[in-house]
């Protein structure tokens, strides 16, 4: 993804990944509860995939999670 936030939506996608499987669901569970493709999801999700992600999708995917909104913007240093 060429822009200036590439490693923003990295570590949202890592972090989706990471309470997903914290609460033990699939890609496939995950998507069945947010409504959305497991396609889109996975491209979420994945490192240095560009993507397209609606705040209603990441406000579902939280609410799936149940976790703040704010927990999927957490940036961890490396």
């Amino acid at each position: 993804m060429a822009n200036k936030h590439s490693s923003k939506y990295t570590q949202m996608g890592l972090n989706i990944a990471y309470y997903r499987k914290l609460k033990g669901l699939t890609q496939e569970a995950l998507c069945e509860i947010v409504d959305i493709s497991r396609t889109h999801l996975s491209n979420i999700e994945a490192p240095n995939v560009e993507k397209n992600v609606s705040l209603e999708v990441l406000f579902d995917i939280a609410d799936a999670l149940d976790i703040s909104p704010s927990t999927l913007f957490e940036l961890r240093s490396k």
